[in-house]
């Protein structure tokens, strides 16, 4: 075998869940071999570089050996070697510490976990049950 389909590699090392999701994104060009997107079908060989963007990031992968078929995960080094940029892990890195502060328009309502984060976030720890207001104004300073 010395080429193979791109979405059928992706789908068999394991870098998407299906082979339509592996499709998708190789139509909606997220995929890419030395930065020009390419269709499911194109055919691939060993030593390509393949960058596929998952946003925020892209990642790159080595093709070290061709597969059509799903393999389990303990072969997936055997056929792929990840050599993406550490600069990319540090932009997936930020995502999730911001969390939900980054979250897009139109993603819908927040998770009950970022709620909790929120409300967390919101209320100062000094305002608890039975707090205050007693300020002590003098009431002769008012007149003036």
């Amino acid at each position: 075998m010395n080429e193979v389909r791109i979405d059928k590699w992706m789908w068999a090392t394991r870098i998407f869940k299906t082979r339509t999701i592996a499709a998708d994104a190789c139509k909606k060009g997220r995929v890419m071999i030395g930065g020009v997107t390419v269709k499911p079908s194109r055919m691939i060989k060993q030593g390509e570089v393949i960058q596929v963007r998952k946003p925020p990031v892209t990642f790159s992968f080595k093709v070290v050996g061709l597969i059509e078929n799903r393999v389990g995960a303990k072969l997936v080094p055997n056929y792929l070697e990840n050599v993406t940029t550490p600069d990319q892990y540090e932009i997936l890195e930020m995502n999730k510490i911001s969390g939900f502060v980054n979250r897009a328009k139109g993603l819908g309502r927040p998770t009950k976990k970022d709620r909790r984060e929120l409300e967390q976030f919101t209320e100062p720890a000094y305002m608890g049950d039975g707090f205050d207001f007693d300020f002590d104004f003098d009431e002769d300073d008012d007149e003036e």
